[in-house]
């Protein structure tokens, strides 16, 4: 989660829907001068205790809407324009699989091809019952309230994200800026091609919700 107090906006940021590439374009704006000396404080604590932020004085990266609505006074949460961006789940656990190969090559150590990968996460019959990326997390429950009420103001898209972002620069008053693309897996194919129809059932029945709400299709 990213804030801005001087330029009032929350980015509620989902895993590999593009937020690593708009961090970096709207770190910039993260602090004012009136906040800058205690949230550089609390984040320089808060990151002494990762990976869990033991000591709970700021937001996860990958916190959900929800967390800043209970948490803010709801003046300040009203205030912010609050956005986030949204992937078709099928590509998105392609974008997985290569990332966790890439960055954490030794949590596949037992996994041969990206179906073996679908079922250690999402076969309810897997050996183990552990959450192997957040990306496993359903995108709908990152914008919703306690009554699955939508609690931000702009839901984007992974597919059209420079496009979306314009309109996030517009709406929050910054200068339009290319989003540079971070972490691109170099060697992936289209995402279709990943796919069997057993797979491609798996994750369509894990994010049924997702897609239901987005307007996804395999």
């Amino acid at each position: 989660m990213l804030i801005s107090y001087s330029h009032n906006f929350l980015f509620v940021h989902i895993a590999k829907t593009g937020g690593t590439s708009v961090r970096t374009a709207l770190r910039p704006y993260r602090w004012s001068a009136r906040y800058t000396a205690p949230l550089l404080f609390c984040s320089l604590l808060s990151q002494m205790t990762r990976p869990r932020h033991k000591l709970g004085i700021k937001f996860p990266r990958h916190a959900k809407a929800i967390a800043a609505k209970e948490m803010l006074p709801e003046e300040i949460y009203n205030k912010f324009f609050k956005f986030v961006f949204v992937r078709n789940p099928w590509d998105l656990q392609v974008s997985s699989y290569h990332h966790i190969h890439r960055e954490k090559p030794e949590l596949l150590e037992r996994v041969k091809s990206f179906e073996d990968f679908l079922h250690l996460k999402f076969d309810p019959e897997r050996e183990y019952d552990f959450m192997l990326d957040i990306s496993a997390q359903r995108q709908w429950e990152y914008v919703v309230d306690l009554n699955n009420e939508v609690i931000v103001d702009f839901i984007g898209r992974y597919e059209t994200l420079q496009d979306d972002f314009l309109t996030v620069c517009e709406r929050i008053g910054v200068p339009v800026a290319k989003l540079p693309h971070r972490r691109k897996a170099e060697d992936r194919k289209e995402y279709r091609d990943y796919y069997t129809d057993e797979t491609a059932e798996m994750v369509e029945r894990h994010y049924k919700k997702d897609i239901e709400m987005f307007g996804y299709w395999f």
